[in-house]
């Protein structure tokens, strides 16, 4: 893992995050953890790929809705947009950690992100239109 790391550095211009590769530490103490940690990606994505799917129906047959949507993300595209722009910037920094070494490059650094991102959902300004496409949370029924 060290070596390819190495190989994919030297190919760059520039690394984002800690290089260290998560594997029999603290973090990360045995192959079974490290296969959970992959299945751990459906239960984050699939709430979030549901609510950008379903944001084109929502308010299809009710004005109000649609209104609500007009008003604040001026359209469904817009909204999708957001989440996903939110996401992507946010989901994979390196935040949720106790520090930059845990935060890592390696999958548990950025499971640890999307985890952090998972829990402040609730704060976030489209939070309303996770509720309106039926969301429950990251680990209830999909």
């Amino acid at each position: 893992m060290k070596e390819i790391l190495s190989r994919v550095k030297t190919k760059t211009s520039s690394w984002v995050g800690s290089w260290v590769v998560h594997l029999g530490d603290h973090n990360v103490p045995n192959a079974f953890i490290f296969i959970d940690k992959y299945n751990q990606i459906g239960r984050i994505l699939t709430p979030i790929v549901h609510t950008i799917r379903k944001l084109d129906e929502v308010g299809h047959d009710d004005d109000d809705l649609r209104a609500y949507i007009k008003d604040n993300y001026r359209d469904a595209e817009a909204a999708k947009r957001l989440i996903l722009k939110d996401f992507f910037r946010h989901g994979f920094d390196g935040s949720g950690a106790d520090n930059f070494y845990d935060a890592g490059s390696c999958i548990d650094g950025r499971l640890t992100s999307a985890w952090n991102w998972c829990s402040l959902i609730e704060k976030k300004s489209y939070f309303s239109l996770f509720l309106l496409c039926g969301f429950t949370g990251f680990d209830g029924r999909f």
